[in-house]
């Protein structure tokens, strides 16, 4: 139900939820939507049982570039710390120009998620978020 093609989600303690936050050039945007189904998520990918609350969150992109153009893909997941979400966030705040980003964010943003697929480790290759 997300209507954002990345966004990230973590449990927050203030908050005694999950939250889910959309980046984008304004900052940060907290999704309004209920999310009934987080826990079914949950019981279907034990990885997200162990992200520690307010430290690491669910990042979740459905963007791909391909060759100057955008489309949607199948999503990329990453469990990721929460400074790198909001290190993503301050990289789109940083470059984006006009309504589209521009072609810069777009590459910010692909060297981003370039650099924290090298860094990670997978876990499996199918997924049911």
């Amino acid at each position: 139900m997300i209507p954002i093609n990345m966004a990230f989600f973590f449990h927050s303690v203030p908050a005694g939820k999950v939250v889910a936050l959309y980046p984008s050039p304004a900052g940060p945007t907290e999704s309004l939507l209920m999310f009934e189904s987080w826990e079914e998520i949950v019981a279907e990918n034990a990885i997200l049982k162990e992200m520690e609350p307010d430290v690491e969150a669910l990042l979740v992109n459905r963007i791909k570039r391909m060759g100057g153009a955008r489309e949607q893909t199948e999503a990329e997941y990453y469990v990721a710390p929460i400074d790198e979400c909001y290190k993503l966030t301050g990289l789109i705040r940083a470059h984006w120009r006009g309504l589209s980003g521009g072609a810069e964010v777009w590459e910010k943003i692909e060297g981003f998620f370039a650099g924290l697929k090298e860094r990670s480790i997978a876990i499996r290759e199918a997924t049911r978020a």
